[in-house]
C-alpha cells in the first residue's frame, strides 16, 4: 500500500503589505542606531568597553529593538552557534530541560549531549500533557522548536510559550526558518530568547543571533570573550544589509508556494498524488508521487534548473527553485514517505517555472530519453 501524507498544520505567514512594513521598521530601527557614513565602514576587534567591534554592537541593538527585545548578541556558528550559546547560558550539565516529544533536529541533538542536559519530552500539540509536565515544577528552563519538527505538529508557538510563562518557566525559541516569515519570532510572543542564524536569512556564512533578556544575552556575552569568537563589524553590516529585503522576499516566496501548492491538487502534473504546504523545517511543499521515484528526482530536476541540495535553505548561495528530499528530522518522525515524497521551495522562483521544471522530471523518470 501507498504511503499517504499526514496532515499538517503550517505557521501563519506574513501578507505582502505586512512584509513591506517590516521592512521600513528595520530601517527605522537602524536610523535609530546608526548615522552617516557609519552604513558604510566597518570596524573590527574587541573594542576596551564594549569587548566587540562598535558596528557589531549597533546591529545588535538594531536587532533588539527590532524584535522588541532587551539585547541581542551577534555569535558565530550561525543557528547552531546561536542555540549552543543560549543553551550554554541558560542550562548546566544534569540540569532539566523540558522539550517537545519528537525527533529533534540533528545538530541541537549534538548540543544537547555536550552539554549534558536531562531532556523530558512533553506532546507539545496536547495542551494536558503541556500542562502537567509545567505544573510538576521540574523545570526552570524549556527549549521550544517554532517550525515542525514532526509533520503533523499542530501546537501554536504562542499557547506554548504562554503556558510555560505562566509556569515560571524559561523559554528558549529555536526560530530558524520561522523569523521574518511568520508573523512574530518567540522572542516577540514572550520567549526568553530566539534564536536564529543570519545565513538563512541572506546573510554572510556562520553568524547567528540569540535576541532576547538582558540577563540571558549578557551572559552569551561574556561566554563570548575572545576576539577571535567576535562578530566583526563588516560581518555585522553584511548581515544587516541583508535583512533589509528579507521580510518582502519570504512573503513573495510564500504567496508562490500557496499557488503551486492549488495548481498541483488541480491535477496540473501527472505524477502527483497527493501535496501539502509544510513547516518541515523550512516552509515547503511536500509532494507524493504516485511511483516511488522520490530519490531520483532531485538529479533529475537539477538537469532543468533546479537546485539539488541545499546551502543554507534560503541563504544568498539559493535562487533557484530547491527539489530535495524530507529533512532528516521528518524522515526519523516518517521513513515511509523516503521513496514517495520530495521536499519542493520555491526560493526565488515563479510557480510557473517550480511546475515546468517537476512536469520536466517526472516525465525524464518515465522515459530516460525524454529532456
Amino acid at each position: 500500500m501507498n504511503p499517504v501524507l499526514p496532515t499538517t498544520y503550517p505557521l501563519a505567514t506574513v501578507p505582502l503589505e505586512d512584509a513591506v512594513a517590516n521592512q521600513f521598521r528595520l530601517l527605522e530601527a537602524t536610523a535609530a542606531h546608526f548615522e552617516g557614513d557609519q552604513l558604510l565602514t566597518a570596524d573590527v576587534g574587541v573594542v576596551p568597553g564594549l569587548g566587540r567591534p562598535r558596528t557589531t554592537a549597533r546591529v545588535e541593538a538594531v536587532l533588539a529593538d527590532y524584535f522588541g527585545a532587551e539585547d541581542a548578541a551577534l555569535v558565530q556558528g550561525a543557528g547552531t552557534g546561536a542555540i549552543r550559546a543560549a543553551l550554554n547560558a541558560a542550562v548546566r550539565a544534569g540540569d532539566p530541560l523540558l522539550i517537545h516529544r519528537a525527533p529533534v533536529y540533528r545538530t541541537t541533538e549534538v548540543t544537547l549531549r555536550g552539554i549534558g542536559v536531562r531532556t523530558t519530552e512533553a506532546d507539545f500539540n496536547d495542551p494536558e500533557a503541556l500542562h502537567e509536565a509545567l505544573s510538576s515544577g521540574d523545570f526552570r528552563w524549556a527549549y521550544v522548536q517554532h517550525t515542525r519538527q514532526r509533520l503533523a505538529d499542530s501546537y501554536d508557538p504562542a499557547e506554548v510559550l504562554a503556558a510555560c510563562r505562566a509556569a515560571g518557566v524559561r523559554t528558549i525559541v529555536d526560530d530558524n526558518y520561522a523569523v521574518m516569515r511568520t508573523p512574530a519570532a518567540g522572542v516577540e510572543l514572550g520567549a526568553d530568547a530566539s534564536c536564529f542564524s543570519l545565513f538563512k536569512l541572506h546573510g554572510p556564512e556562520g553568524v547567528g543571533v540569540v535576541v532576547g533578556a538582558h540577563d540571558l544575552v549578557a551572559r552569551v556575552r561574556g561566554d563570548n570573550y575572545s576576539g577571535g569568537g567576535q562578530v566583526q563589524g563588516h560581518q555585522a553590516l553584511d548581515a544587516l544589509r541583508a535583512l533589509t529585503h528579507v521580510p518582502v522576499m519570504w512573503s513573495v516566496q510564500s504567496r508562490v508556494g500557496a499557488e503551486v501548492e492549488r495548481r498541483l491538487i488541480a491535477g496540473e502534473v501527472e505524477g502527483v498524488a497527493e501535496v501539502r504546504v509544510a513547516n518541515a523545517q523550512d516552509r515547503c511543499l511536500l509532494v507524493r508521487l504516485d511511483r516511488p521515484v522520490a530519490r531520483d528526482l532531485p538529479a533529475v530536476a537539477a538537469r532543468f534548473g533546479a537546485a539539488s541540495y541545499p546551502v543554507g535553505s534560503n541563504s544568498r548561495y539559493e535562487i533557484a527553485p530547491l527539489f530535495y528530499r524530507m529533512s532528516s528530522s521528518a524522515l526519523d518522525d516518517s521513513p515511509e514517505l523516503a521513496d514517495w515524497t520530495v521536499r519542493i521551495n520555491p526560493m526565488r522562483a515563479g510557480a510557473d517555472l517550480v511546475i515546468d521544471i517537476l512536469r520536466r522530471s517526472l516525465a525524464a523518470l518515465n522515459d530516460p530519453k525524454d529532456g
